[in-house]
C-alpha cells in the first residue's frame, strides 16, 4: 500500500524536473555564447579589431575565413572570420601547470565574426565569464581577466567610427 505514494511522488518529481529542465535546455545557448552586433562592415570590424587586439598587446595567431574554406569546397556561405586572440601572459599561467591544462582546448580565445542575410554584423563569442566560474581558482582567474580584456578589445574596435587608412602614393 505505501508503494503507490512512492510511484506517485516519483513520477511527479519527474514532471517537475523536466518542466524546469525543458525550458533552460531550449535557452541554454544563450547563456554559452555572447553576441553583439558591430555598426561596422564585416571587413572593417574585421579589421578593427585586429588593429585593436595588436594595440592591445595581443597576438593574433590565426584568422579562419570559414566562409573562403566553403567557397573551396564548391559553397557558398556569408562571410565569417574566426579571429584567434592570444595573450602570452595569461597563457603560460595555465599552459605551465598540469591541473590547469584541461581548458587549452578553449585556447586561444576565439571571436567570430559574421554577416547576417539582412547584412548585419555580429561578433559572437563564448561566454567566458560564465564559463570561468566553474573551474578552480587559477583557471578562473586568468579565464575572467583574458575575457575582460577581449571584451575592452571588442567594444574598443566596434564603438568607434573606423577609417580606413589612406593609402600612401607608393601603395597607391
Amino acid at each position: 500500500m505505501w508503494k503507490k505514494p512512492w510511484f506517485t511522488l516519483l513520477i511527479g518529481f519527474m514532471i517537475g524536473a523536466l518542466v524546469v529542465w525543458w525550458p533552460s535546455g531550449l535557452a541554454i545557448h544563450t547563456f554559452m555564447v555572447e553576441e553583439s552586433k558591430s555598426p561596422l562592415s564585416f571587413d572593417d570590424t574585421l579589421q578593427s579589431i585586429k588593429e585593436t587586439t595588436i594595440a592591445k598587446g595581443w597576438q593574433i595567431p590565426t584568422i579562419h575565413r570559414l566562409d573562403k574554406s566553403m567557397q573551396k569546397a564548391g559553397y557558398q556561405v556569408l562571410p565569417l572570420a574566426v579571429i584567434e586572440l592570444c595573450h602570452p601572459d595569461h597563457a603560460v599561467k595555465i599552459l605551465k601547470e598540469d591541473e590547469a591544462r584541461m581548458v587549452s582546448s578553449f585556447m586561444p580565445c576565439r571571436v567570430s565574426v559574421y554577416q547576417t542575410s539582412d547584412g548585419s554584423v555580429i561578433v559572437s563569442r563564448m561566454n567566458s565569464a560564465l564559463m570561468s566560474r566553474i573551474f578552480p581558482d587559477l583557471i578562473s582567474e586568468v579565464m575572467a581577466n583574458a575575457t575582460e580584456e577581449v571584451e575592452d578589445i571588442l567594444t574598443e574596435a566596434t564603438s568607434r567610427p573606423y577609417k580606413k587608412a589612406t593609402p600612401t602614393p607608393a601603395e597607391g
